[in-house]
Formats: C-alpha cells, sequence, structure tokens
C-alpha cells in the first residue's frame, strides 16, 4: 500500500496545477507505473480539454510497456461521454492492467460507474488509497455535488482592534469623496488574495462594498482567470457607471425585483430579502454551476452566513493597523484554525466541519 501512497501523492501534485482552470470539472492527476518507474504523467487542464488519464497515456513514449503497467489516478476514470471521450474506454483499449484510484467520483454521472466498467473489462482495480487526501483536494467539486451548494470561504481583513473599515468621517478625510477600498493589509496579503480569486469559481460581495469601494473583483495581482462577480444590490442602488457593470467578466446582480434587462455579461436575478438570504443564495449559484465563492463582502453580508452556518472555510487576515473606530469585524468562532504569517500581517485560517 505504501507504494501506491507514493504514487497517488504525485497525482494529487499534479491535479493541483489545474487549480482554478478546470471548473467545472474536477481536479485530477494521473501517474502510470511500471516497474517502479513512473513512464506517463499528466493532469486536466481545462474543461473539454482531454483528462488527466488521456495525458498521462499519450505521455508514454513505449506505448508496449501500457500493458504491464499500473495507472494511478486521483478520482474515479469517467465512464460517460461528456465534452471527450470516456476515460475508462481508452485504459480497456490500451490493455493497462492495473488502476489504482483515489476516490469514488461524487458526480452521478460517475459514482461507482467507471470502477464496475474496468473490472467487468478484467482489470485490478484499487480503491480508496490516499482517500481522505483525495477528497480535500477536490473539496470544491465534492461540496457541490454532494451537498448541492458551492463551496464557502468567508475572507476579510481586519485592523488590530477589530474594526474591517474606517467611519464615515474617517473615511472621507482620507479619500474625500473617491470610491476606493481602504487597505489594512500589505501588498504581500492583497496580492495572495487575487492568487486566491483565480482558484476560486466566483467572489461575493454585499450593496455596501460595492458602492463604498467601486471594486473591480478581479486578479489584476495575480495571473488566472478572473472570478464570475456575484453581487447583492436588494434596491438596484449601485450605479451602472461601477467597475462591476463592465460587461469584463460575468456577473451575476441579485435584486429584490429586477428592473434592468440582462446584457452581455451581466445577468440579473431575485431572491426574497425578507427571507433568510443565505440559502438562498446559494441554491442561486448552484443553479449557475458555480463551485466555489469565496465571499468578500462587508461585515453584514459575512455574519449573514456566518449566522446560517452556511460556510467551509474562513480566511481572516489581522493587520498590522489600529483604526479606533468603525465597522466592527465579523464575529466567528474558531473551532479549528491555522495560524500563518505574510509579513507582519497574522493570517488565520478556519475550517467549518459542522
Amino acid at each position: 500500500m505504501e507504494i501506491h501512497e507514493k504514487y497517488l501523492r504525485r497525482c494529487i501534485e499534479l491535479a493541483k496545477n489545474g487549480l482554478g482552470t478546470t471548473y467545472p470539472n474536477p481536479l485530477v492527476g494521473s501517474v502510470i507505473v511500471y516497474n517502479d518507474q513512473i513512464i506517463g504523467e499528466g493532469w486536466h487542464k481545462k474543461a473539454g480539454e482531454p483528462h488527466a488519464e488521456v495525458n498521462a497515456i499519450h505521455s508514454v513514449k513505449d506505448k508496449s510497456l501500457l500493458q504491464k503497467a499500473t495507472i494511478y489516478v486521483s478520482l474515479e476514470p469517467c465512464s460517460h461521454f461528456g465534452k471527450t471521450p470516456p476515460c475508462c474506454d481508452l485504459i480497456i483499449q490500451n490493455k493497462i492492467p492495473n488502476v489504482v484510484i483515489g476516490t469514488v467520483d461524487p458526480n452521478e454521472k460517475v459514482a461507482g460507474k467507471g470502477i464496475r466498467k474496468l473490472i467487468e473489462a478484467g482489470i485490478k482495480v484499487t480503491v480508496g488509497v490516499l482517500e481522505n487526501e483525495c477528497n480535500e483536494l477536490n473539496k470544491r467539486f465534492f461540496t457541490f455535488h454532494q451537498k448541492k451548494r458551492p463551496y464557502l470561504i468567508l475572507k476579510w481583513a481586519e485592523s488590530q482592534d477589530g474594526f474591517i473599515a474606517p467611519n464615515i468621517i474617517s473615511r472621507k478625510e482620507q479619500y474625500g469623496s473617491e470610491k476606493k477600498p481602504v487597505w489594512i493589509t500589505n501588498p504581500y496579503s492583497r496580492q495572495l488574495v487575487h492568487k486566491w480569486r483565480s482558484e476560486e469559481q466566483a467572489i461575493l460581495i454585499g450593496t455596501k462594498t460595492a458602492l463604498e469601494d467601486n471594486p473591480k473583483l478581479d486578479v489584476r495581482d495575480w495571473t488566472g482567470n478572473h472570478p464570475v462577480r456575484v453581487i447583492l444590490d436588494q434596491n438596484n442602488r449601485i450605479p451602472k457607471t461601477n467597475h462591476i457593470f463592465d460587461n469584463q467578466t460575468k456577473t451575476v446582480i441579485i435584486c429584490g425585483k429586477i428592473t434592468d434587462a440582462d446584457s452581455k455579461n451581466t445577468i440579473f436575478e431575485s431572491i426574497d430579502f425578507e427571507q433568510n438570504i443565505a440559502p438562498q443564495l446559494t441554491k442561486l449559484l448552484f443553479k449557475h454551476q458555480i463551485q466555489s465563492v469565496i465571499i468578500e463582502g462587508g461585515s453584514q453580508t459575512l455574519q449573514t452566513f456566518i449566522d446560517a452556518n452556511l460556510w467551509d472555510e474562513a480566511r481572516v487576515f489581522i493587520g498590522n493597523s489600529i483604526l479606533g473606530d468603525g465597522i466592527k469585524a465579523p464575529i466567528l468562532a474558531r473551532k479549528q484554525f491555522k495560524k500563518h504569517w505574510i509579513d507582519r500581517d497574522e493570517l488565520i485560517i478556519s475550517r467549518n466541519h459542522d
């Protein structure tokens, strides 16, 4: 089993290369081994492009070795036709006798069917090697298919004295009438946030953040895909001149009542703001096939998800500044967390296992 774990770890390493680019598909890595030597490897890079197993098989120079090899894959090979043919069929065609799988695919289109197809073809299949690690790798994909909602990441920065933004008077003294963010963290922390944005499928903020900061919600300080922008605007207060209406990337505006028509990249949806909005939002995001969202809203938006116990991860920066007064940070009981330092900023990452 230890030898299996060695190669599954390599599969996980490879799979992580696709973080942020494979949606709506999962992260998958694959390694082909013959005589305790890796002869081929690959990972899934982008939806619509070849899967990890296909890339691994194609990378093998001497194809005759496949009939004596073992293929390792972090997630169950698919058995259905999607944008690409089934990976199971390619494994069977190449007569690979052994398949070692990290974990079963939760997608009902696969969910054990791939394993069954391989076994029926006479292939020896081993399942559940580094299963927890493989599940963690695809925490977004698993949450989406098992809980029918996106993986929810709360993110905010607070000052040493527990504020996420200064009061209106302090903001005007510092910026006048200009609408821009007030930075609590250092440039390295801010760059890390842009990296996170490139890894998640969507980003969500509330009305107040959109009005006060006029954010772009992009990844300009990193290389990667811009997330889908999700904006709460109950009473249609956000001016059309704001960055979120620039049509540069898909944007979902969530209102109490729709008064505008959809445009090129901007979609309007409505929910009942008189009811608990957190479960309505997760249902709506699921409808839009969004597997993960980083919630960067203000204190009220963040607290809404905390109070509903609808969150999976919280990433909280504690900057080196003291504001003295302003908007208080959300209240979150940190049950299980890790601390990191980004220069002089403290980063606390909590997980919710309820």
